[in-house]
């Protein structure tokens, strides 16, 4: 089969929003994630991140089926989770996108897809006006016991791609780690790079 990379149009999301969840669910169980996804809550996400004006979802797939997603709308048509911090560290909120996830099953990883998915939610983040993008890692400990021999860190991939580290600059999400009765913080720091 031949893999493509292609941004969703609005009504495409909705077609597929249960295979997103799921897809979500899937990549974000692993390192360093550990995330016990809920599909309900998924599909609301999304549906959620998909509505807002100018929003960007990109996906890959494999013949018909999707094998990665990532996202991208306007920082203020985020939570406040995400706009609060972000503000409050003085970016510009009309004029900053916010990259949320970035997934893909790890079977098409080291294919170029990632590099595909930054340079549509890039493109479609200036077509709208932006001239900042951020988006945010989780922060685990490198003794953490869930920390699978030989976990890398993406810095080195956002680096070249041109984000650095905003020093300071971290949010604080909730949800429920494998194994975990119930949600739980997590710490996430923020990366960004003018567009």
């Amino acid at each position: 089969m031949s893999i493509s990379v292609r941004t969703l149009e609005p009504g495409e999301v909705q077609e597929r929003i249960a295979d997103l969840a799921r897809l979500r669910i899937a990549v974000f169980r692993e390192w360093p994630y550990l995330y016990d996804g809920d599909a309900g809550y998924e599909s609301g996400y999304l549906a959620s991140f998909a509505a807002a004006p100018h929003a960007v979802l990109v996906a890959a797939f494999d013949g018909d089926d999707i094998i990665g997603m990532a996202t991208a709308s306007p920082l203020s048509a985020q939570g406040a989770a995400v706009l609060e911090p972000v503000a409050a560290h003085g970016f510009d909120v009309p004029t900053t996108f916010y990259f949320g996830e970035s997934v893909l099953l790890p079977q098409w990883r080291g294919q170029g897809i990632g590099h595909a998915f930054f340079d549509q939610r890039e493109a479609g983040a200036r077509r709208a006006g932006a001239r900042t993008a951020t988006f945010c890692s989780v922060i685990r400990p490198d003794d953490h016991p869930m920390r699978p021999e030989g976990a890398r860190s993406h810095a080195a991939f956002w680096t070249a791609r041109g984000y650095r580290e905003v020093p300071g600059l971290v949010c604080t999400m909730h949800w429920a780690d494998l194994g975990e009765a119930g949600e739980t913080p997590h710490r996430l720091q923020f990366w960004s790079r003018a567009l």
